[in-house]
């Protein structure tokens, strides 16, 4: 295996309880059983006790990706679980399900933050990849017209403001772009040269070159590039995202990238998700899709279990947590 050098860039504060408020501890069991390389011995190494599901676990490492069914069963079954770490970044599989049981007290943490650098590095690869057409080229079959855009100088506009955009502005630093960062609270990003609210997002796309998407999807952020906020950038902006496919209206998509009222789309998310066989973005000259690939097992799993680590030496002693997650809020 490839030895990676990611480390978990600091956009993901620790959140400290006090002893009384604090996840009861206990054995931890990893779930779906079976599952999980080298999960359990992360728990063993900060300290923790691995064990099968009883009435005695009171944490769980949770390993599946898509089906969670064993996890809502699990807690279902043994309701003096206190702590589930989750492991994705985001928690929109999860969200909904588990939304009754942190409303009793459950703990969530997830690898948000975590996956950071790959995620980024990725997005300056599909950034600069949009701008210099490099979709057209890897289909090419002739020598075909020069054609390409420059990131140097470029009005960069990020949705989102976690580790991926604190260190996709990092990447970009060296192309002496001018940065927005558009969030919910509106706290200024020390990175960025410029952060709005989300409700002034109509106001910064006519002047973006670039618009990286790299936010969490809620009911709030679906659809969030809709027709009217693709048609309202330039022609000559790129649309990247990173984030979660529904952020996109596809459909909205297909219809600017075929009328060009933008130059071209990088996407490693799509809504639907496997974007089906035969979709038009497919073979579309102005769009580049990757498999959701940003962060590939290998890039991710030292980062999960570093995370792991973390919090189940949290969870037995210092009540610290990082990753922490709102079920109720989708993020």
């Amino acid at each position: 295996m490839t030895k990676f050098h990611h480390r978990e860039v600091n956009g993901t504060p620790a959140t400290v309880f006090d002893a009384g408020a604090r996840p009861e501890p206990g054995p931890i069991a990893v779930l779906p059983a079976g599952r999980g390389k080298g999960h359990a011995d992360a728990v063993r190494e900060a300290g923790g006790v691995v064990a099968e599901l009883s009435d005695d676990t009171r944490g769980v490492i949770y390993v599946s990706y898509s089906n969670v069914d064993p996890l809502i069963e699990a807690l279902e079954a043994h309701p003096e679980i206190s702590w589930v770490q989750l492991p994705f970044a985001g928690i929109d599989n999860f969200a909904k399900r588990l939304t009754p049981f942190a409303e009793r007290g459950l703990v969530v943490t997830s690898a948000r933050g975590a996956y950071a650098q790959p995620v980024a590095e990725h997005a300056l690869a599909l950034t600069l990849a949009a701008q210099r057409n490099l979709q057209v080229r890897a289909r090419a079959t002739t020598w075909g017209p020069t054609m390409g855009l420059s990131l140097y100088g470029a009005n960069v506009v990020i949705l989102g403001a976690g580790g991926i955009a604190i260190e996709y502005l990092s990447l970009l630093r060296p192309f002496e772009v001018t940065s927005t960062v558009v969030r919910r609270s509106g706290r200024a990003l020390a990175e960025a040269d410029r952060t709005v609210t989300n409700d002034e997002l109509d106001a910064v796309l006519p002047e973006a070159d670039v618009v990286m998407l790299a936010a969490p999807a809620t009911d709030e952020t679906r659809h969030v590039m809709n027709a009217a906020r693709l048609a309202a950038m330039k022609p000559s902006a790129v649309l990247v995202n990173v984030g979660r496919g529904p952020l996109v209206d596809t459909d909205a998509l297909v219809a600017a990238l075929d009328a060009e009222e933008i130059y071209g789309a990088a996407l490693d998310v799509t809504d639907p998700e496997p974007l089906p066989d035969g979709h038009p973005l497919w073979l579309h000259e102005r769009c580049l899709i990757t498999p959701h690939s940003a962060d590939t097992p290998d890039m991710t799993l030292p980062l999960l279990l570093t995370r792991v680590r973390d919090n189940v030496r949290g969870f037995l002693e210092t009540g610290e947590f990082v990753g922490i997650v709102d079920p109720r809020q989708g993020y």
